[in-house]
């Protein structure tokens, strides 16, 4: 199945996009929506397999765009919040041969493509939720043109690595519609849901979970322009939605408003609430099932499972807080280091396989060499199933930062932390945040006789980084700390330096 198939077996008439203060967009809309923007792209010389970097802010266009431009191409969504050397590498690593930007975009991805010598498209937002049109960037023959199949390649996301560069992940349609019909079972979706979506949609979740899995149900989304606690509920109150998705931080602002918004939900009572990303408290999942009066659902995820890979389930079913669910679509198991199959409440690495699972990462047989052995894709994550095959997790084997939801490689930190000219070195490391979960410090040697303050540092890697990977602690030390083998280990550096 492709994205295009999800769109046309819905109803017509049926909204598809909407957005505060906008006319919804029809399937029917969106279906011709798809066809025009397959023609433009193909007579741009761009088609099936090609790369197109997209830089647009959260709301209908830039979720109306991913959708119907992954019909046509391979879509490469990307963080408004980059920097010109960020944008830059990621379209550069990515072959990109185009870059999508709003109509008198001044973002930094502009410098970043003509630097690369890529051909920029601007978009222009018509007067329907997620209506658009491209103006074209010079006309060509797409080396595969017409719309994609089940094969073809949607979307592209560089998910971090641990000990080098950041890893692209290839989704094929058959991937993301695995993935959101399996979450249209598990959320037991239907045409008279509608998702409000705060989150980006430069990110799975939001791309996955909240447009297309809609999508597939026949229902409909309203598009924010993105997280605004002091907004939620004026949304809320205006989309009357009967579900939201989100990552725990979210959900922990929102909860901070609901009393003084008790009118609004009682006025549009949610169906229920999901939760994914990083792993949420327990109280505050109770304090959410009380503030809304409706389920909370767990669910866990990761880019290479096309979002979605075990959930909680909806009333009757179990709901354990604590637990990240059970197996909800792909085969879940937890393995030994030998690529033993393990029992129940025996702790190992979280696995997976499926339709919804990419095929490996692009360009890299080293790291599918590793992640994809025994027949099955190794999450680096570590947990065990109990007697109902509930799945706990219970730590990282990887050392990435979960920041809120966000995923920071800390050697890309440590790479321009080292470009400063009194900086020795650089090791970049997670400490504990009470809402968060995660955020990121880093311990810093500088070199002798040269000096720099945590500020000068702070500043100088936030003029090279989007903010969230910017350390908020910067440790000056003589000395890092090392393991007993010798070699440094950022896990547990925290506690270490006194910052657990």
């Amino acid at each position: 199945m492709t994205v295009y198939h999800l769109v046309t077996r819905a109803n017509a008439a049926s909204p598809a996009f909407s957005a505060p203060e906008r006319s919804p967009l029809s399937y029917g809309d969106l279906k011709s929506l798809i066809d025009r923007t397959v023609a433009a792209l193909n007579a741009m010389g761009l088609g099936r397999g090609d790369k197109v970097a997209i830089v647009l802010p959260n709301g209908p266009e830039m979720a109306a765009a991913f959708v119907a431009m992954a019909c046509a191409v391979t879509t490469a969504p990307l963080n408004p919040a980059y920097r010109e050397d960020e944008f830059a590498f990621y379209m550069d690593d990515l072959k990109a041969r185009a870059l999508v930007v709003e109509t008198g975009s001044t973002s930094p991805a502009v410098a970043a493509a003509k630097r690369l010598g890529l051909p920029v498209i601007a978009i222009s937002p018509g007067q329907l939720a997620g209506e658009f049109t491209l103006a074209s960037a010079g006309a060509g023959k797409p080396a595969v043109p017409g719309l994609a199949g089940p094969q073809d390649v949607a979307l592209v996301l560089h998910t971090s690595g641990t000990t080098s560069r950041p890893k692209i992940v290839p989704l094929s349609h058959a991937n993301l519609t695995a993935s959101a019909g399996n979450i249209v079972r598990t959320l037991n979706l239907t045409a008279a849901d509608r998702c409000l979506n705060i989150m980006p949609l430069f990110h799975i979740h939001g791309l996955v979970a909240a447009i297309l899995a809609s999508l597939a149900a026949g229902g409909s989304i309203c598009c924010t322009p993105g997280f605004n606690a002091l907004k939620f509920f004026a949304w809320m109150d205006e989309a009357a939605p009967s579900w939201y998705s989100a990552v725990p931080t979210m959900h922990q602002a929102i909860l901070v408003r609901a009393e003084r918004n008790r009118a609004v939900i009682d006025r549009h009572p949610l169906r229920f609430i999901r939760s994914s990303s990083a792993s949420l408290p327990a109280p505050v999942l109770a304090d959410l099932e009380k503030a809304f009066s409706c389920p909370v659902i767990e669910a866990y995820s990761m880019t290479e499972n096309a979002h979605q890979m075990t959930s909680n389930q909806l009333p009757p079913g179990k709901r354990k807080p604590g637990f990240v669910g059970a197996a909800a679509g792909p085969e879940v198991a937890v393995m030994a280091p030998d690529g033993r199959l393990l029992g129940a409440d025996e702790e190992g690495e979280v696995v997976t396989r499926g339709p919804n699972v990419t095929e490996g990462y692009e360009n890299n047989p080293a790291a599918n060499a590793t992640a994809f052995a025994h027949g099955w894709f190794h999450t680096g994550d570590q947990g065990f199933m109990d007697e109902d095959g509930f799945l706990k997790i219970t730590g990282r084997l990887k050392e990435i930062i979960n920041r809120g939801g966000e995923k920071i490689a800390p050697v890309e930190v440590d790479e321009v932390l080292m470009d400063h000219p009194a900086v020795h070195q650089a090791v970049t490391f997670a400490m504990p945040h009470d809402k968060l979960g995660e955020d990121v410090a880093a311990a810093i040697v500088l070199k002798e006789g040269m000096s720099a303050d945590e500020r000068a540092l702070r500043d100088f890697a936030a003029r090279r980084l989007a903010d969230f990977k910017v350390p908020r602690k910067i440790i000056i030390v003589s000395e890092i700390p090392k393991g007993a083998t010798g070699k440094m280990q950022r896990i547990g550096l925290a506690q270490k330096l006194g910052l657990a």
